[in-house]
């Protein structure tokens, strides 16, 4: 994955969202209804037809369909034994969409699990070898990079930074890795720190990118993105939510139509630096071809740091 400077990067819509709107056989959940990650393997076809649909909206970057394909994850669903064969296919399955045409490449999407260390609900040692051994499938599988999002708890955070780390290095390989924060709206992480603490402990790292997604739209996006803006030095990327959701007679319904998201993005873009854009939950085809069309020949505004 060769990038010029601050070159922008479009990423994919939501997975999740978008497989509940697919019309997806019964069978293919395989009694493991929630866990979009035995797509990969019992429904290839769809998954293949949800990245190509994001490829050919404008999307530069579409994540793997692993975001819970960790052993801890799949463990609750007792597929804890299929840990690589499901990162390799999930690859596969992104590689397939791609369909050889440069400028497009596959992230693999690691999530934050369903245990967090801070609250005691994992030891710190079992939550890296699971890590570990879901980069390693990812890595051998042949990705372009990684991605650790949707983080809600910098001690997670760190240990997976670590554990992927150490894998890179072990393979002698370079890829970027992007790092992904939840802030709720209340303004912090789901375990209390603000984005000054996620800078803070995340800078001594070598990663590719900082930045946001999911939890809210991109206007309670907008204080945190301004703060990396002026002091964080690397990439910064913005990948919201579809806005705010609202639950609508027992539904959740996320209101920004894609012209209102695209408008939004591109703000950031250009007020702020933000080089990495793309959609997290609720957004669609439309909502990143619409984000692509609005940011075409357009340039991240060149920013200063202060420290």
């Amino acid at each position: 994955m060769t990038l010029r400077d601050n070159e922008l990067l479009i990423f994919d819509g939501a997975c999740g969202t978008n497989l509940q709107q697919m019309e997806i056989p019964r069978s293919a959940w395989d009694d493991c209804e929630g866990c979009n990650e035995i797509l990969n393997l019992t429904a290839p076809e769809v998954i293949v037809a949800l990245h190509k649909s994001m490829y050919e909206a404008g999307a530069m970057v579409v994540e793997t369909d692993t975001f819970g394909a960790s052993r801890i994850v799949l463990g609750e669903y007792a597929l804890q034994d299929k840990v690589k064969e499901i990162n390799r296919r999930a690859v596969e399955n992104a590689h397939a969409a791609a369909n050889g045409k440069s400028g497009r490449y596959v992230a693999g999407s690691i999530g934050p699990g369903t245990k967090l260390p801070s609250l005691g609900h994992i030891e710190v040692a079992e939550l890296a070898a699971a890590t570990r051994e879901q980069a390693e499938a990812l890595l051998e599988a042949g990705i372009d990079c990684l991605i650790i999002e949707t983080c809600q708890d910098l001690l997670q955070t760190k240990t997976a930074l670590v554990s992927l780390f150490e894998v890179l290095d072990t393979a002698k390989l370079e890829l970027p890795v992007l790092v992904s924060v939840t802030i709720e709206q209340q303004g912090t992480m789901l375990v209390g720190s603000d984005i000054g603490a996620v800078l803070a402990t995340l800078e001594p790292y070598p990663i590719f990118s900082l930045g946001l997604n999911c939890a809210t739209g991109p206007q309670d996006m907008r204080s945190h993105i301004r703060y990396l803006s002026q002091h964080w030095s690397q990439r910064i990327s913005c990948i919201p939510n579809q806005g705010l959701p609202e639950v609508i007679d027992g539904q959740t319904v996320y209101p920004l139509t894609p012209h209102e998201f695209a408008e939004q993005m591109y703000q950031f873009v250009t007020e702020q630096g933000v080089s990495i854009v793309g959609g997290c939950c609720g957004t669609n085809p439309a909502h990143i071809k619409a984000l692509a069309d609005k940011l075409n020949c357009v340039k991240p505004l060149p920013r200063e740091v202060s420290r």
